[in-house]
């Protein structure tokens, strides 16, 4: 006597889990373009490596005599798997089945999802379509009674998911329209992604209606809207991008808050100068230039992978390696309002300093702000408050840090290209120009009895403006030692590697001491 018909009947169990909704939903959810979780789970991990937990949780079907005819599984396909070699949780909405609501759900398992992910510090990659758990309108009837959110028992989820945001990576995809619960799962995260056929919102077009609000989803909650307003970090055409962009941005992060990514081994001579340096910024200082050739030519080739490309756009920021080290890139961009600080720029700055010291990743900028954006909607989106929280971050950091000055650096957003107070370090090209405040619009007034006087007006000014501009010079600063190095261009990517080098011992594992971060 064996136990080989127990060993059958979990067998056909998990077949059954494997059919998902049954063969007209899969059918569906592939006509509509979209791939079934577990599709979507091989097609993310290296291969063959899921090791799935709670596989045959669900609503079984018995006849008279107690046997089973029928599972229907739980609609959250979760547990461990690798990726790119290294132990990930993952956890899955299947929407083939009550199109992921609570109908069909066991809230125990997205749970446990992120429950072993916070105990054994490993990164956790959602993958959401539907409402991702949350409740429906038919939840009341099918529970007999209506639920209180956060109610008895009813906070464990939310209490994991916040910690683990400053414990492990979390990387969030929407897949599909999500809502509710689904959306709240996808903006917990430190980097998510979202299909352009996608939407995501709090409450769904029908509810919305009832506002008077007659939107169809993508007008609603489209890629377009939510990269826009950052709450969603990346867009991407297909699935399969999203999956690419998941394991890519894990490549660039340790498993957890108590260990430090290795250094890579590098191909890209450190030493490397680029020509092109030479002329990236134009003497007309109202002049754009690109930015992002900077970074590629500074960076290890191939290596800088942009985030939030869509949302503050002033400020630039990604992730990038110097001689196979991870780092944080800032990087201003005089495409948009010349680099100042905008509201949206100020809690993007906030948003990814806080995860660069976190999981202790050193920060290279690349400075070229005006100063924080002015006039009256500026003043409306409260722009001063959110500088100021942006230098609260900035000034919160203990992670090496390291500032180019391309061109401009001027008042109070001026002041947040470096920590407060300790040291770090700074370099400038020599196409630099910094102060208080833009002569630009300044000299009329500060002049004002002088150009009036003069029987040239304009001659005057032109004649002000030569004269502070000699002393405005970054070498009449260094002069006084009030900015350390002015360099050659084409030496920044040789000192960013030397710092990266520098910093690499620096670097702490563990929690932040009195750190929050936020989503």
């Amino acid at each position: 006597m064996n136990w080989k018909p127990e060993l059958d009947e979990l067998a056909r169990r998990e077949a059954f889990a494997r059919e998902m909704g049954g063969v007209d939903k899969v059918k569906r959810q592939h006509d509509q373009g979209r791939l079934t979780v577990r599709e979507r789970i091989d097609k993310l991990i290296d291969k063959g490596s899921f090791h799935e937990i709670g596989a045959v949780a669900g609503i079984g079907e018995y006849d008279s005599s107690g046997e089973l005819q029928k599972l229907t599984p739980a609609n959250c396909v979760f547990g461990r798997a690798r990726v790119d070699g290294r132990t990930v949780v993952v956890v899955g909405d299947d929407f083939t089945v009550r199109g992921g609501s609570a109908d069909a759900s066991i809230s125990a398992k997205p749970l446990m999802a992120e429950e072993m992910a916070h105990d054994f510090r490993l990164p956790i990659v959602r993958i959401i379509e539907g409402s991702g758990g949350g409740g429906s309108v038919k939840t009341i009837e099918t529970k007999g009674a209506a639920n209180l959110p956060g109610g008895i028992g009813g906070t464990r989820w939310y209490r994991f998911t916040t910690e683990n945001l400053s414990r492990v990576p979390v990387v969030a995809l929407g897949l599909g329209s999500v809502a509710g619960l689904g959306a709240a799962r996808l903006a917990a995260s430190h980097y998510s992604i979202m299909t352009r056929k996608s939407a995501m919102f709090v409450a769904g077009p029908p509810v919305v209606k009832a506002l008077g609000q007659d939107l169809s989803k993508e007008e609603l909650g489209g890629a377009d809207i939510q990269t826009r307003a950052g709450a969603i970090d990346h867009a991407v055409d297909t699935e399969e991008e999203a999956f690419a962009c998941a394991r890519r941005f894990l490549s660039y992060l340790p498993s957890s808050v108590y260990e430090l990514l290795s250094t890579l081994a590098c191909a890209d001579n450190p030493e490397r100068s680029d020509e092109a340096l030479m002329n990236a910024v134009p003497r007309n200082r109202k002049q754009v230039y690109k930015v992002r050739p900077i970074i590629e030519s500074v960076a290890d080739r191939g290596s800088f992978f942009e985030v939030a490309k869509n949302f503050g756009k002033p400020i630039i920021v990604g992730l990038a390696r110097l001689e196979g080290r991870a780092v944080m890139v800032l990087a201003s961009d005089s495409f948009h309002y010349g680099g100042s600080w905008t509201a949206d720029a100020c809690q993007k700055v906030v948003r990814w300093v806080d995860f660069a010291e976190t999981f202790h990743l050193p920060i290279v900028y690349l400075m070229d702000c005006p100063g924080f954006m002015i006039g009256l909607d500026a003043e409306k989106a409260a722009t001063i408050r959110h500088g100021v929280r942006a230098m609260a971050a900035v000034n919160q950091t203990t992670v090496p840090w390291c500032t180019v000055i391309l061109r401009n650096a001027f008042g109070v957003a001026g002041v947040v290209h470096q920590p407060a107070d300790r040291f770090s370090i700074r370099y400038a090209w020599p196409s630099a120009y910094w102060g208080s405040l833009p002569l630009e619009g300044g000299i009329e007034a500060a002049y004002r009895a002088d150009i009036d006087a003069a029987e040239d007006k304009a001659g005057k000014l032109k004649e002000i403006e030569e004269r502070l501009n000699k002393l405005r010079s970054p070498f009449r600063s260094a002069e006084k030692f009030w900015v350390e190095e002015i360099i050659d261009p084409r030496k920044t990517r040789s000192l960013l590697c030397e710092f990266a080098r520098l910093a690499e011992p620096l670097r702490k594992s563990g929690p932040p001491e009195n750190f929050s971060i936020r989503p």
